[in-house]
């Protein structure tokens, strides 16, 4: 009840401001210690993957939280991790505004942002401070890489590069962002020949990464949904043949299927929410079938309640996270998953 009054003063206000309305206001509250008499922890259900204990199977999925300014906040809401990002190695401002818009007719969110960020070095201060303060974490912490918007395609490994040296120390897996609809091009990271030369170099970096800290960090690639059937399998082949750690499935869709008749839903951009739930489920289920039964898949899209959670789960998805379903339910999402999935 709290949150739904919230989200109606704060659905009066642009998307991208009472974005960032809200993030200050959660941290305000962490910060004079009140947000735990709002919230309440979600109950302890770990899951085992890859090397990690997650404390629950809900996470919240990266463009929440691009720099690392929240993790505190975001953390003692009960997600079981937090992906922080994108970032990208140097600093860049994203799309012109307006970027962020609201479909609430359909439970929708689209937008263009185009990684806007403060860049790696200032995401990797956070991250050192957040590990000073708090040594022992509950709430797993990963970072989301992308390239800058002027890197060159064939430069793009580079970019990659630059943020997982970085960021490997300080995360507890790292994603790899070849998937956004919002930075010219990057899509085309995933067509097989590009992915399979980012992925061998990706690959090669983390072993050298993990000899030089003497610590594992898994990195996992995140797909879009608009990939045909076929290129799904053939991006699994990918994954499975380069020992890739695990997929996340999925980011944006460019489709308006279910929103093109509301007002903003044929804005340029991502579409996330409800919109994308079928497909993703969908992809889920097809990179399953690909990889087998004990590959690791988080999945992502549409996640509204914990039956659309479950739907996920049960189309192979050991974890879930949510982002457009965070923003019209409020943190009691993250705890009605946690308590219901199976």
């Amino acid at each position: 009840m709290l949150y739904q009054t919230a989200r109606s003063l704060l659905f009066k206000f642009d998307a991208e401001d009472a974005h960032r309305l809200a993030l200050g206001s959660l941290d305000f509250a962490q910060w004079s210690g009140v947000l735990p008499l709002l919230t309440s922890a979600s109950p302890n259900a770990p899951v085992d993957l890859m090397g990690l204990r997650f404390p629950n199977p809900v996470g919240l999925a990266a463009g929440m939280d691009k720099n690392g300014d929240y993790i505190d906040s975001l953390a003692a809401l009960g997600f079981g991790f937090v992906e922080l990002g994108t970032v990208t190695p140097r600093p860049q401002p994203g799309n012109p505004h307006p970027r962020l818009f609201r479909v609430p007719q359909a439970s929708a969110i689209i937008n263009r942002m185009g990684f806007n960020n403060k860049g790696v070095d200032h995401l990797v201060a956070r991250l050192q401070a957040r590990r000073e303060r708090e040594p022992k974490r509950d709430c797993l912490v990963a970072a989301n890489i992308g390239k800058n918007f002027d890197t060159p395609l064939e430069n793009a490994a580079d970019d990659y590069l630059i943020c997982m040296r970085k960021v490997y120390a300080y995360s507890d897996y790292i994603t790899v962002n070849v998937s956004s609809p919002n930075t010219k091009g990057l899509r085309k990271l995933q067509g097989e020949n590009e992915l399979d030369q980012l992925l061998h170099t990706l690959k090669a970096e983390q072993q050298k990464l993990a000899d030089l800290h003497g610590r594992y960090v898994p990195f996992l690639v995140k797909i879009a949904p608009d990939l045909e059937d076929a290129a799904i399998a053939g991006v699994a082949e990918l994954l499975l043949h380069h020992k890739i750690d695990g997929v996340i499935a999925t980011n944006t869709t460019l489709s308006r299927t279910g929103v093109a008749e509301f007002t903003h839903g044929n804005e340029t951009g991502g579409m996330s929410g409800v919109p994308l739930h079928a497909r993703a489920v969908e992809v889920v289920r097809l990179l399953r079938h690909a990889v087998g039964l004990e590959y690791p898949i988080i999945g992502v899209g549409g996640i509204m309640s914990a039956a659309s959670a479950q739907s996920t789960v049960d189309a192979g998805a050991n974890l879930v996270q949510i982002y457009s379903g965070f923003v019209y339910r409020g943190p009691s999402l993250v705890r009605e998953i946690v308590e219901q999935i199976k």
